[in-house]
């Protein structure tokens, strides 16, 4: 292969660099191709080559020879196009930071910085009637409930209970202070002399589960209300049936409390209407209306009902899984 010539004009075609001096045997075969040799002014370390004809060991040369192909010089690097800062929009300004003050970043590990406050309310130890009683709602929805303590999971709507407690709230017995001021005026009037009138027999609501049995049982009740949350249902589980089996309408409600305060007591499992004025006739025959239609007349369709079999999100997943995989072994068979 021949040696190309070694004058200026032999490298416009290569595309040497501006500003490099060029050795007499800059053009060098090497399989197929040209090499120029030159020097390229470049910041930082050269290395000195030599001349492979002439044995010149003074040739600069930069860290990267170009190796160029005879055809022509080599095409030009591709450069992405860069994106147009967005029309208006602000730098955010470098925050001064002073520095006297370091940052001291905390590490939470064990052993390290104190712990944050966090919500423990997960790991604080209730007290034993706050775990029983959530316990006990848990498990009334994951067990089967039979029907009779199943009803008493249905109670009278907000509207008609207030009509109810509203109409009992009219007939309420007389208070401890009250008798006492009944009975020492009638002890003076006695003492003095005085004839005594006792009065008409005033019309109050009944209470006490014994008291209300009887007055069932005896067809004298007008409209009998069960408390929902008695403890233990034992007491109440058989009066919806009693009520149904003599005819007196029945409906349960929220809850015990709010029947006691009735009654001025703390709590009270039923609470039973035998009379009331006659101005309260039509209201009361408005609520026991609307209590037949949510009690007495579905009384077969409650019997039937269970309730309970809720179960949880872990227990509905592991039985889902369970069911995929048995779905999975019956289409392999």
């Amino acid at each position: 292969m021949t040696i190309l010539g070694s004058s200026v004009c032999a490298f416009a075609s290569v595309g040497l660099p501006p500003g490099a001096a060029v050795h007499p045997h800059a053009l060098l075969p090497v399989h197929d191709s040209v090499v120029p040799i030159f020097e390229v002014p470049v910041a930082g370390p050269v290395e000195r080559n030599t001349c492979p004809l002439c044995g010149d060991g003074l040739v600069p040369m930069t860290l990267g020879v170009r190796k160029l192909s005879i055809s022509g010089p080599a095409p030009p690097k591709s450069v992405g196009k860069k994106v147009a800062a967005a029309p208006g929009a602000k730098k955010a300004a470098s925050k001064a930071v002073n520095p006297l003050f370091e940052k001291t970043p905390k590490s939470f590990g064990i052993g390290a910085d104190v712990q944050p406050k966090r919500d423990l309310t997960r790991f604080v130890k209730w007290p034993e009637y706050v775990r029983l009683q959530r316990q006990k709602t848990i498990l009334r929805q994951r067990l089967k409930v039979p029907p009779a303590i199943n009803q008493f999971s249905k109670t009278l709507d907000k509207n008609t209970a207030t009509q109810a407690f509203k109409l009992l709230s009219k007939y309420r017995p007389e208070t401890k202070v009250e008798k006492k001021v009944r009975l020492t005026a009638a002890a003076e009037a006695k003492v003095s002399g005085a004839k005594v009138d006792a009065g008409k027999k005033p019309v109050v609501v009944k209470y006490g589960i014994n008291h209300i049995t009887a007055l069932i049982e005896a067809k004298k009740a007008q409209l009998v209300l069960i408390a929902h949350d008695v403890d233990p249902i034992e007491l109440v589980v058989w009066l919806p049936a009693l009520c149904r089996k003599m005819g007196i309408p029945y409906a349960i409600v929220k809850g015990k409390s709010r029947l006691g305060a009735v009654v001025h007591k703390k709590t009270a499992t039923a609470l039973a209407i035998t009379d009331v004025n006659a101005a309260d006739k039509h209201e009361l025959a408005a609520l026991i209306s609307a209590v037949k239609t949510n009690f007495s007349e579905k009384f077969e369709e409650t019997r039937k009902q269970w309730g309970g079999g809720i179960m949880g999100k872990k227990s509905n997943e592991a039985t889902a899984k369970r069911l995929r995989i048995r779905a999975k072994e019956l289409g392999q068979k």
